[in-house]
Order: structure tokens, then C-alpha cells, then sequence
């Protein structure tokens, strides 16, 4: 991967972009992406779109999600402790010993997850960490001064966890989930542009908000943009790292490529075109299978308006929704070239129903 490249991917990932609060997260994403695009709009929620040839009849969307899973404060009691609820799928059982951002109008304020000492805890019953019993800590001795330093009811709270490598092979942060997807959308438009490739179709770029609660940025933009095609990709889990089950979660792994899925959500010409893409190409794959909804911004795409063929491209990820989420820097790099040896190759007009 290239200096450049790699030094946007880890600033874009210790950024903080939770559910509902993406802006700064978009407006970093949106100045990396600004030099390879012809226009770019933002919607009322946040959803921001990069374009290249808009205005045409043909409409290809390649699409990421930008939030990451968080926590909101819902309850400060009269010592100053404050409890949460989740924003997203949030993991109470990591929080512990964390340390958080919480975003407020007066900036961010540092606070922990206290968690009992071990000294104290009856092993015979240990607690478990859950929603009732997990609390942030900021430093404050009553309900009063937290209110002073700008937090209350609806705060949001974010991990605070720098990115890292791992053995020059791996890149480790919070929200890879699915910033990496972010990345790679935007690394599409800059190999178009410097390999001067001219599309013969309107190429949305786009990075969605509100995934992490059902899917929603996708769901407003795919009725704005209307497209012909969507290519949407997000992570998969790596199931041969520790306590994964094959035989349930399927054979997934980081470093053997990009991963494709087959489901009722995937149209199976546009699915078909992409894995002969990847064998052309030479490039690794590993398949998937959805047996009902992808639960990826593909289900919201896919059955937007009239339909649109859709396909997932996923990145296999270790430790999902934890603060070391970890991929490979070469599976990164093929979903990038899968997505590019795609479009280079389509078609506009392309009709992928079956049968007319």
C-alpha cells in the first residue's frame, strides 16, 4: 500500500464518527476524496456522495458505511457516575478498563469504564459486565459538575483507541467496521482518476451513515440516486481465529481475499460478473452465503424502490466490534482492485435481469 494512502487510512480510523454524529469523520473522508471526483452533495443526514460523470443515464453506486458503534448517556447519578445505552451494536462486554471520548458542545471530555478490583469481586459470583452495571467515570464528584462540563442525557461516547500494526501485515483500530470499506471506496476513485479511466457511466461514490442501526443512510440515498447497479462492500468475520464455528459462521479467513456472497439479496448476474472478474484478474475471492438478509447496506439497495442489482464484496475482519478490529493490508488491497477491475469493465446499459 502506498505512504500516502496508509497514512490517510489510520488518521480517517482514530477519528470519531458514531451513529448520528458522522460529520467529522465525512468531512475528512470527503477532503481525501475531493481531488478524484467531478462533484460531490451531502444529504440531510449526512450521507456523503462523491461523483464522477454525473448527470449520466447509467448509474453505478460503489458504497461503504462511516459510523462506528458507540454509546449514549442516558442516566447521571448524584455521585457523578454516568450509564449508558448502546448506539449500535456496542460490545458491554469489553468496556471495562476502556477509556472513551465523550462528545459534547464544548469538546471532547476523557472519562474510563470503571470496573470493581479484583481484590474485591467473590469469584464464585462473578459480576458480569451488562448495561445495569457498567458506568463512565470522568473525574466528577456529584451530577452537578458532570452537567458543567457539558454532558448530559444523550451524550454520545466513543472508544478512544488509536490505530496500529500488526507485524507490517495488519492494521488494527476501532471501527474498521467499516471505515476500511470508506477507504477502500475512495481508493476506487483515485486508481480511476490516475489511470485516467473514462467511464462510460455515472459513478456514485458513496459513504453511508446509520448502518449500525438497520441500515438507514443507505435506504435514503438509494432512493435519491436511483441506481442501475450497487456494489456495496463492508467486513466479514475472520472464522479461523479463536472460538469461531465453520460448520455456523461459514470459512472466511484474513489474507485470502476479498469475500462474495450469494443470497437472496444478491443478484446473481451482477454476482456471477464479479467473481468472473476476479478469476480474469487473478484475484483471490472467498464466497459467503446469506440465507436471509445480508445485513448489510446490500438488503437496503437491493430492495429500494423498483430493485436494484446489487452485490457484497466483504472484507474479512478479526475481532469485530471490539477496539482491535484487524484486517489484512492485502485483502484491503483486493477488494480495491476488484472494485476497479469491475467498473473498468461494465458496460453502460448493461441489463442484468434474467431474462426480458
Amino acid at each position: 500500500m502506498r505512504k500516502e494512502s496508509k497514512k490517510f487510512l489510520k488518521q480517517y480510523l482514530n477519528n470519531n464518527s458514531p451513529t448520528g454524529f458522522e460529520t467529522a469523520g465525512q468531512k475528512m473522508w470527503l477532503d481525501y476524496l475531493k481531488p478524484y471526483i467531478d462533484k460531490y452533495e451531502v444529504d440531510v443526514y449526512g450521507t456523503a456522495i462523491g461523483m464522477v460523470n454525473p448527470g449520466m443515464d447509467y448509474k453505478v453506486v460503489i458504497e461503504a458505511h462511516a459510523d462506528e458503534i458507540a454509546w449514549f448517556v442516558n442516566y447521571i447519578d448524584d455521585k457523578g457516575y454516568i450509564y449508558v445505552i448502546r448506539n449500535g451494536g456496542s460490545d458491554h462486554q469489553i468496556a471495562p478498563s476502556m477509556r472513551v471520548k465523550l462528545h459534547t458542545k464544548k469538546g471532547q471530555v476523557d472519562g474510563i469504564f470503571g470496573w470493581p478490583a479484583i481484590h474485591v469481586r467473590d469469584r464464585s459470583k462473578e459480576p458480569t459486565p451488562s448495561l445495569s452495571n457498567l458506568c463512565i467515570d470522568v473525574g466528577a464528584a456529584s451530577k452537578e459538575e458532570v452537567e458543567e462540563m457539558g454532558i448530559h442525557v444523550g451524550t454520545v461516547a466513543t472508544f478512544d483507541a488509536d490505530a496500529m500494526e500488526l507485524n507490517k501485515k495488519y492494521i488494527v483500530g476501532r471501527a474498521l467496521d467499516n471505515r476500511a470499506g470508506g477507504f477502500i471506496i475512495a481508493e476506487v476513485a483515485r486508481m480511476l482518476k490516475e489511470n485516467k479511466k473514462k467511464l462510460p457511466f455515472s459513478l456514485y461514490i458513496v459513504n453511508s451513515v446509520q448502518e449500525e442501526i438497520g441500515l438507514r443512510g443507505a435506504e435514503m440515498v438509494s432512493r435519491r440516486i436511483k441506481p442501475n447497479v450497487a456494489i456495496v462492500t463492508d467486513v466479514c468475520h475472520d472464522t479461523h481465529s479463536p472460538m469461531y464455528n465453520k460448520k455456523e459462521q461459514g470459512d472466511t479467513k484474513c489474507g485470502g481475499g476479498p469475500c462474495v456472497t450469494t443470497g437472496p439479496a444478491v443478484q446473481n448476474n451482477l454476482l456471477n460478473m464479479v467473481i468472473e472478474t476476479a478469476e480474469k484478474k487473478k484475484i483471490p475471492f472467498q464466497r459467503m452465503a446469506a440465507s436471509r438478509s445480508t445485513g448489510t447496506d446490500t438488503d437496503a439497495f437491493a430492495y429500494s424502490d423498483v430493485g436494484v442489482a446489487s452485490a457484497l464484496i466483504s472484507l474479512p475482519l478479526k475481532y469485530m466490534h471490539t477496539t482491535v478490529e484487524m484486517v489484512d493490508y492485502d485483502d484491503i488491497e483486493n477488494v480495491v482492485k476488484l472494485i476497479y477491475e469491475f467498473l473498468v469493465q461494465l458496460k453502460a446499459g448493461h441489463d442484468f435481469r434474467y431474462f426480458t
